[in-house]
């Protein structure tokens, strides 16, 4: 019988299934080779749909990319994008003007607003070995309200996102990091003032569950209405209030009730939390644009065709940074910052 606790469990498809107020989630993770000089993959790109590689051959895919990995300039409109990188690196330009180069744990938050473009290559700065990717690229709506604000980004940088490490009763060690959300003492940076995670009420959390070995958890309960989804997305053994979970698979959790959490005897576990009181308004979607009407769609596609939200101040449409550049950005004011 099935906990009350746990309302749904489902197998993880590309991209992972959300619940309001988020749009979904992609995870990528890929294994590329060693770079070729100039940030592409040292190896044939032959037998690959170029432009539009998404099969995972070798482990790896191209994407939208021609010859670095990643997506080209496009645009998005209404809902902000939360970058989650784990491993490599994200060569970001934008219709602003703005740049960055980040990863390694660090977090972009770029709130779309009324129109950007911008482009996110994976360059392969590594000559000597492998330059493995992983990712989460989490969309979180916003509300109508908000979906004209000026588009903009913040970064916070690996160094600063806070983490909190939880031992059991047998010393066992579970790490939360928190990108949004305060888990317990642990107070998360601040989000964007226009993001959805900024209002007082909306019980917005985005945490990433390291357990070792055996390890038992208690993730806390958040307040009612919230919709709180759980992806079992590394390890091979994990149970939910004692009831088993398959790896790669979400666990739709009532909001409102703690859940115990308990890792299998053979490796780490990794989940992914997405937590959130639900905008509850309509979710009209075309491509990169979410509004609330298919006339706000048809808007968005016009002030594109007209625009280009800014047009693109860039020779190319798949612009990356020298090799030996460190994690930094540039922000559309000229403000500069560096990771660390």
């Amino acid at each position: 019988m099935t906990d009350d606790a746990v309302l749904n469990i489902k197998p993880l498809g590309f991209p992972w299934e959300t619940l309001d107020p988020f749009l979904f989630c992609a995870y990528h993770d890929d294994h590329y080779p060693a770079g070729n000089g100039q940030l592409g993959p040292a190896a044939s790109l032959a037998g690959r749909e170029l432009g539009m590689d998404f099969a995972g051959i070798n482990g790896w895919r191209m994407y939208h990319g021609q010859t670095i990995p990643g997506f080209p300039q496009h645009p998005h409109r209404g809902f902000e994008t939360v970058t989650v990188v784990r491993k490599g690196l994200i060569d970001h330009s934008d219709s602003l003007g703005a740049t960055a180069r980040f990863g390694r744990g660090d977090v972009q938050w770029l709130t779309a607003g009324k129109g950007i473009v911008h482009a996110e290559m994976f360059p392969l700065i590594d000559q000597s070995r492998p330059n493995p990717l992983e990712l989460f690229q989490i969309w979180l709506n916003l509300p109508a309200k908000d979906k004209m604000v000026d588009p903009y980004f913040s970064m916070f940088w690996s160094e600063h996102v806070p983490r909190q490490v939880s031992k059991d009763d047998a010393g066992r060690s579970t790490e939360v990091t928190v990108v949004a959300g305060a888990f317990g003492a642990t107070r998360p940076l601040a989000p964007p003032p226009n993001s959805w995670a900024a209002q007082a009420k909306s019980d917005v959390a985005i945490w990433t569950i390291n357990m070792e070995k055996n390890a038992r958890f208690t993730l806390p309960a958040a307040g009612h209405g919230a919709h709180r989804m759980l992806y079992f997305f590394r390890g091979s053994a994990l149970k939910v209030n004692g009831q088993a979970i398959p790896p790669m698979h979400s666990v739709r959790l009532r909001s409102d009730a703690a859940v115990t959490l308990q890792a299998g005897p053979d490796d780490v576990v990794e989940l992914l939390l997405l937590q959130g009181r639900p905008v509850g308004e309509p979710v009209v979607q075309y491509g990169p644009f979410v509004m609330n009407s298919r006339a706000e769609i048809q808007q968005a596609f016009a002030d594109y065709q007209r625009t280009q939200f800014g047009g693109w101040p860039w020779p190319k449409d798949d612009p990356v940074h020298p090799d030996r550049e460190g994690r930094f950005a540039k922000h559309a004011n000229g403000r500069i910052e560096r990771a660390g």
